[in-house]
């Protein structure tokens, strides 16, 4: 089962997040999302638990959990939704028509 977790405080670690969840079975994978430009903490992220009870277990004790200061919300993770998985709300395209060529960089 895949978890949704936000509201984390920007320190919190991908190792932190799994250490958290491993308390309550076992994770296959957890990852903090990491602002590219800035380096930092987006402030959310996704555990994967492969047993669904003890991913049941982790929601139940972890949503609403207080972590340094805040109130963290734990949720099941919902599907991608069609199109560029990893296009973001507001993205930019930067197609061939936007970045300038060899050419225009030197004229």
């Amino acid at each position: 089962m895949n978890l949704f977790t936000r509201n984390l405080p920007y320190s919190v670690t991908s190792e932190a997040l799994k250490e958290a969840f491993s308390q309550h079975g076992l994770v296959d994978r957890a990852q903090v999302i990491i602002d590219h430009e800035t380096g930092r903490s987006r402030g959310f992220g996704f555990v994967e638990m492969p047993n669904t009870s003890e991913a049941e277990e982790a929601l139940r004790a972890l949503d609403g959990a207080d972590w340094g200061g805040r109130q963290i919300v734990v949720q099941p993770a919902k599907p991608r939704a069609p199109g560029n998985p990893q296009r973001r709300p507001g993205a930019t395209d930067r197609t061939a028509s936007t970045v300038p060529s060899h050419g225009d960089i030197y004229d």
